[in-house]
C-alpha cells in the first residue's frame, strides 16, 4: 500500500493534472461501455423477459463486469511482472491515471464558465449540455452556472475521491473494479421501464461501494472549504449535516450539500429531463444567487478535498 502510493498513485495524480482526458486517447471506461452493451444484448437473449429474469440477468452483469476488469487487470499485472517489473509499473501508472477525472471535470466545467463570462448564453448552454442530463435549452445564466457547479460537486466523489480510495486500498485491480461498477450504474442503473429490473443490481452495488466514499467526500469538502477564500467551512458543515440525506440515492447529496454550504448557494431542486419536470429537494440556503464564478470555486473545492485525502494517504503510508 505504501509503495503503491508513492510510486504509482501520486505519479498518476500528477499525470491527471498534466494531461487530463484527451478525447483521442483510448480509455478503459470506453472499453467498459462497449462490454456492457455487448453483455446486455447477450444476457437479455439468454434470460426470460420477465421481471425475475431481467433481475437475474442484471445480477450476472453486475458481478461479471467488475470481475472481468478487476480480475483481468490483476492477471495482466501478474503476467507483466513475470516478464518485466518496469513494464508492470508503467501499465499500473497509466491505467491508474486514466481512472481519475479531476482535470477533466475542471476542463469541462470551465468550458461552461468561459462563454458565461463572455455573456454567450447559447454557447454556455451548449457546453453544459455535454456534462449534464437535464434539458438546457431554456436555462438562464444562473441555471447554466448552477448545473455546472452541481456536476463538479456530484462527480467529486465518483470521479476523484472514490477512485483514489479504491486505488490506495487495492491498487489498480480495485480501482478498475470500482470504475466498472460506476460505469454500470451510469449506463443501466435507471428506474425507467427498460432498466427498472435489469439495472437494479448495478445500482445497488454502486450504492454499496460509494457509501463510505460519498460521506468521506462530503467531510473533505467541508474541511477544504475552511481553507479556501470565498468559501465557508462552518456553513459547509451545517448544510452537509442537514441536507446530506435529501436525495433518492443514499449517496448523491453528500458532496452537493457540502458544496452548496461552502459557496452559500442553493443547489439541486426541480429540473427538466426530456421535456418533463422532475421535482427534487433543494440543497443549501440561498445566501446569494449562483453566479459564474462559482464554477471555478467548485473546482478549487474539489481539488482541496482531493489534496486533503492525498495528505491523509501520505501520513498513513508513512505510519503503515
Amino acid at each position: 500500500m505504501s509503495h503503491f502510493f508513492w510510486t504509482v498513485l501520486l505519479p498518476a495524480v500528477a499525470l491527471d493534472l498534466l494531461l487530463g482526458d484527451p478525447h483521442w486517447m483510448p480509455h478503459p471506461v470506453r472499453w467498459m461501455g462497449r462490454t456492457i452493451s455487448s453483455l446486455e444484448t447477450l444476457l437479455r437473449r439468454l434470460f426470460p423477459k420477465t421481471p425475475g429474469g431481467e433481475r437475474g440477468a442484471g445480477i450476472v452483469l453486475a458481478l461479471a463486469l467488475p470481475t472481468l476488469f478487476g480480475g483481468g487487470s490483476a492477471l495482466i499485472l501478474w503476467g507483466l511482472g513475470q516478464v518485466s517489473p518496469w513494464l508492470s509499473w508503467v501499465v499500473q501508472l497509466w491505467f491508474s491515471y486514466q481512472l481519475l477525472a479531476a482535470r477533466s471535470l475542471q476542463k469541462e466545467s470551465m468550458a461552461v464558465y468561459s462563454p458565461l463570462k463572455a455573456h454567450d448564453l447559447e454557447g454556455a448552454r451548449r457546453a453544459v449540455s455535454r456534462i449534464v442530463g437535464r434539458d438546457t435549452q431554456a436555462l438562464d445564466e444562473t441555471g447554466v452556472a448552477k448545473a455546472a457547479v452541481e456536476t463538479v460537486a456530484e462527480n467529486t466523489c465518483d470521479g476523484v475521491i472514490a477512485p483514489l480510495i479504491f486505488l490506495f486500498l487495492g491498487g489498480l485491480p480495485a480501482g478498475m473494479a470500482y470504475k466498472a461498477v460506476s460505469t454500470l450504474d451510469s449506463m443501466v442503473g435507471y428506474k425507467n421501464d427498460k432498466y427498472r429490473f435489469f439495472g437494479w443490481a448495478s445500482a445497488r452495488l454502486d450504492d454499496i461501494l460509494n457509501f463510505i466514499p460519498a460521506r468521506l467526500s462530503g467531510l473533505l469538502l467541508c474541511l477544504g472549504a475552511a481553507l479556501l477564500p470565498g468559501c465557508s467551512g462552518r456553513r459547509a458543515w451545517t448544510i452537509f449535516w442537514r441536507d446530506r440525506r435529501k436525495h433518492a440515492s443514499p449517496n448523491s447529496a453528500h458532496t452537493e450539500a457540502a458544496c452548496a454550504g461552502a459557496l452559500g448557494v442553493r443547489l439541486a431542486g426541480d429540473a427538466s429531463y426530456f421535456g418533463k419536470v422532475v421535482h427534487k429537494p433543494t440543497l443549501g440556503d440561498p445566501v446569494r444567487p449562483v453566479e459564474s464564478e462559482d464554477i471555478p470555486r467548485a473546482c478549487r473545492l474539489m481539488y482541496a478535498g482531493a489534496g486533503l485525502l492525498l495528505l491523509l494517504f501520505a501520513v498513513l503510508s508513512v505510519w503503515l
